[in-house]
């Protein structure tokens, strides 16, 4: 049992052991070579990684924390599951809002210890992870998260972030996302690599990236931005005349194409680029929850087109219709750059509910006004101290350089 007494870094130290094990189970896939893909839709993949890692991080996230509403992106295996336990005993599902009231899933379990999700489909006992992340205990947890209850909380889950570069063979932009929202707002997150280091013989496979705002980042190392250029990273897979239109307009040196909303942040946290633009409504939730909690963790800042910090109550819409914008620093600049017509097409994002962080400073969005009287221009972004990021540690001084190697 986990020594921590706050609920939000209990949830946290297992979120990061269940991202090793959901690595595990990816890795798994790839090496049978069986990779079962569906099109959910255009571009729009879903495979037996994405399927496994989400069951293995559901069922053992709702074994041990019954009462917290989780949400994932294979959203057909958790139809299934709700029409399993849409039950006056178990909890309900709406047809209009995407919340569903969390199962009593210890009744969900047979005398094996085997999940039944619906009667024709059992989660294996060793996709089951109960253990706690010791390191992740070890910490203080922040003042004003400390009285935060179940039903405060929201999880989001990416099993598989970047499915369309993991069919192709980029497995170094493919992430593993799980999301700690409170009241709203994205507060704690897991980034997990699975085949960090795949290049690398000798050195350990995967790292967890993991973070909290008000007490910092782990798990990578940061280094500086070059100061004489701007880079900005976007959506390889994902992209169109808007995306490219947008990207323009921020006036880069160098352009980073790459998958996943995680791995792009992870650039931006490490040094690699400057801001990812992405003049899109196709991001959801999932795929910004935990990385925009680890960039704030780090001084940096995520929003939509407006400039708005995003909602993750249980009760709002999945996709992020604002597009989205994150920089690790100068973003009222980077703001500015968006014209006006591609800012007109994103809706307005609602906004994160007010909680009380209790002196704790949270970059949550930039002067719109303001930012449009720059007039587009940006320079190379500002970046943070050592210091400020002093505790970060690493597996490995450095990102592969070449983001588009394959296998």
């Amino acid at each position: 049992m986990a020594s921590n007494p706050s609920l939000v870094m209990r949830i946290l130290s297992a979120s990061v052991a269940v991202s090793n094990r959901a690595s595990n189970i990816i890795r798994n896939v790839l090496t049978k070579g069986d990779l079962g893909i569906v099109e959910k839709g255009k571009n729009d993949l879903q495979t037996e990684a994405d399927r496994s890692a989400q069951r293995c991080i559901v069922a053992s996230l709702h074994k041990q924390f019954p009462n917290v509403a989780i949400f994932g992106e294979e959203d057909e295996m958790t139809q299934r599951t709700l029409s399993f336990v849409n039950k006056p005993q178990y909890g309900t599902l709406s047809s209009c809002v995407p919340h569903w009231t969390p199962p009593k899933i210890l009744e969900l379990y047979d005398k094996n210890q085997n999940l039944q999700l619906d009667p024709q489909e059992t989660i294996p006992k060793d996709f089951i992870e109960l253990n706690f992340d010791e390191e992740v205990l070890k910490h203080t947890c922040p003042e004003y998260l400390k009285d935060t209850k179940d039903e405060d909380v929201v999880i989001w889950v990416d099993p598989l972030d970047g499915t369309a570069e993991f069919t192709q063979g980029f497995l170094d932009h493919v992430t593993v996302l799980i999301g700690i929202s409170v009241k709203g707002n994205a507060v704690a997150g897991v980034v997990h690599q699975p085949w960090f280091n795949f290049e690398k013989p000798g050195l350990p496979l995967g790292r967890c990236i993991w973070g909290v705002i008000g007490l910092g980042a782990f798990g990578f190392e940061r280094e500086t931005p070059p100061s004489n250029k701007v880079i900005v990273t976007t959506s390889r897979s994902h992209s169109d005349r808007m995306v490219t239109e947008a990207v323009e307009a921020c006036n880069p040196d160098e352009v980073v194409r790459v998958g996943g909303a995680g791995h792009k942040v992870l650039l931006l946290i490490e040094g690699k680029v400057h801001a990812y633009v992405f003049a899109s409504k196709g991001c959801k939730k999932w795929d910004t929850c935990a990385p925009e909690a680890i960039l704030h963790a780090v001084g940096g800042t995520l929003t939509d087109f407006h400039g708005i910090r995003m909602n993750y109550s249980a009760d709002v819409q999945r996709k992020n219709t604002g597009g989205v914008l994150a920089t690790v620093a100068d973003h009222g600049k980077f703001l500015g750059c968006i014209p006006e017509h591609i800012r007109d097409a994103m809706d307005k994002s609602s906004p994160a509910p007010e909680l009380d962080f209790k002196g704790i400073v949270v970059c949550g969005g930039a002067d719109l006004e303001k930012a449009k009287q720059n007039n587009g221009q940006v320079s190379a972004a500002k970046n943070p101290s050592p210091e400020e990021n002093a505790e970060s540690k690493s597996s490995s001084d450095k990102v592969p350089n070449d983001v588009n190697t394959k296998l």
